[in-house]
């Protein structure tokens, strides 16, 4: 059976909510097999056996929420990734490249308006103003996880890779890595190569 937009819009919630699901197998990353490695060292040791740096993980963060009672189940990348630009003295501008996992189609329109609304970053963030938005011309820009799919426990090593590849290819500049994980956490990077 051929998908198209009118079947796509017929398909039912993956995960009704009191009648406001709107998650269908449509515009659901698919599950898809898949294998990845990151080979994380020093420089000394990569550089001794004539390996190259394709980029350096600088900074991480983590942050969870409470999905069952308070914040949606993929929320935890909103409140992860404004927290660690501002531990590590940045802003959310400050970077040439963002990788966004997206479980879901809404997931990354969903947490680039939490970011830019000046209610949730007071109320959620208790930030005085919003983190505003990203040049989306920046976001994702070798395909997301809709188009490449998610692998479980593959994927983050996936983005990372292909984040670390693509500051090598351009010679340099700095990316932020946000995905989502099982459980309502989010997970956060700054990779840089200068």
């Amino acid at each position: 059976m051929r998908a198209t937009v009118v079947r796509l819009a017929q398909l039912e919630p993956a995960f009704p909510m009191e009648g406001s699901g709107t998650l269908t197998a449509g515009n659901s990353t698919p599950i898809t097999d898949g294998a990845s490695a990151v080979l994380l060292a020093s420089e000394d040791w990569a550089r001794a056996r004539g390996l190259p740096v394709l980029a350096y993980l600088d900074f991480g963060k983590v942050a969870a929420v409470d999905f069952v009672k308070d914040e949606g189940l993929l929320m935890a990348p909103a409140y992860a990734v404004p927290r660690m630009p501002q531990d590590a003295g940045m802003g959310l501008k400050d970077f040439d490249w963002y990788e966004i996992h997206e479980a879901f189609a809404a997931q990354v329109p969903c947490t680039l308006k939490a970011w830019e609304s000046p209610e949730f970053c007071r109320e959620r963030l208790g930030l005085a103003e919003p983190l505003g938005p990203i040049d989306r011309a920046t976001l994702n820009v070798k395909g997301g996880s809709l188009a490449m799919g998610h692998p479980f426990a593959a994927t983050g090593a996936r983005i990372l890779a292909t984040l670390a590849k693509l500051l090598d290819e351009r010679g340099g500049g700095r990316g932020l890595i946000s995905i989502s994980t099982a459980g309502g956490m989010g997970v956060t990077a700054i990779v840089e190569k200068k």
